[in-house]
């Protein structure tokens, strides 16, 4: 399924609910790819998301806390104040019916996220290659999303930014140390610590 932006609009939508560990988050899967692969918007208040009027609308909602947006799918993060099957239909029609009605995603067209740095050591390339290859696949299938953040190779300390659904999970503490940090220790051995930022 390769982005298309004129396929964003096709009048067939279908959109479906999926849980994932973070019992105050909800994936809502969308038959088609709302933006570009490998990108990833996550806004956790209305202020970060004033380049998207989409994510800016769902703000709208006060239960809802934070807005992610990646490949086929948005994230929603609610509050304690509604439970998910009180919510799910409303925010369910409101998607399609915006998408339906060809309202804009952003503003403007996006850049993309993480250039490729040719000035990266051997460890960060190492580094990136296991988040891209073994992480980042099964993060997403959580409604989420991981991203490197920095690596100090004296300390061998790698901090990563956990998005979307990870974000105030409270599995995801024990996702990054008992998963994500014992792979990155065997595969990269310069790694000794796993840290995420903007928890």
């Amino acid at each position: 399924m390769a982005y298309n932006k004129e396929a964003l609009y096709q009048q067939n939508l279908n959109i479906y609910t999926e849980a994932n560990p973070n019992p105050n988050s909800m994936k809502f899967m969308l038959s088609f790819m709302l933006i570009k692969e490998g990108q990833s918007f996550d806004f956790p208040d209305k202020v970060s998301a004033q380049d998207s009027p989409l994510a800016t609308a769902l703000f709208d909602y006060p239960y809802v806390q934070r807005v992610f947006f990646m490949s086929n799918f948005i994230t929603l993060t609610k509050d304690d104040s509604k439970s998910w099957e009180e919510v799910i239909p409303e925010l369910k029609a409101f998607i399609k019916e915006y998408l339906e009605a060809k309202k804009p995603v952003f503003t403007e067209e996006q850049t993309e996220e993480n250039p490729i740095n040719t000035e990266d050591t051997e460890a960060v390339k190492m580094i990136k290659g296991v988040l891209d290859e073994y992480i980042k696949p099964a993060v997403e299938m959580d409604g989420g999303a991981i991203q490197f953040h920095s690596f100090d190779e004296e300390k061998g300390v790698l901090k990563v930014l956990l998005q979307g659904a990870c974000s105030g999970c409270p599995s995801s503490t024990l996702t990054l140390k008992a998963g994500i940090e014992n792979l990155m220790k065997r595969m990269v051995p310069s790694v000794t610590e796993v840290i995420a930022e903007g928890v």
